[in-house]
């Protein structure tokens, strides 16, 4: 179930950021960045690796976020632990909720 809701994260975030690469580089040339006054030291290849990245993460958030948020109670509230091993709190009759 961690691989499945993973790929539910990352391939849609890497979709998106290579959407948001297309359309910000499509108006923006990265010779023309400048940070913080001065100009970027670093490719044009470079500049699209780095920013892709960037755009990947933040999706990735937004992506982790919406997973979290679809959760059920159930899931959130599970005991994660076998009901041998669960501590006195754990009440296994409660539908498996600590």
């Amino acid at each position: 179930m961690l691989t499945r809701r993973l790929m539910w994260i990352v391939w849609p975030a890497f979709l998106v950021a290579g959407l948001i690469e297309a359309v910000v580089f499509a108006l923006v040339d990265p010779n023309d960045m400048q940070w913080l006054g001065q100009s970027l030291t670093v490719s044009r290849q470079g500049v699209y690796t780095v920013l892709f990245f960037i755009f990947w993460g933040l999706c990735m958030v937004s992506s982790s976020l919406t997973t979290l948020l679809s959760m059920s109670p159930f899931e959130t509230n599970r005991c994660p632990m076998p009901v041998g091993h669960r501590p006195g709190h754990c009440n296994p009759d409660e539908h498996d909720r600590c």
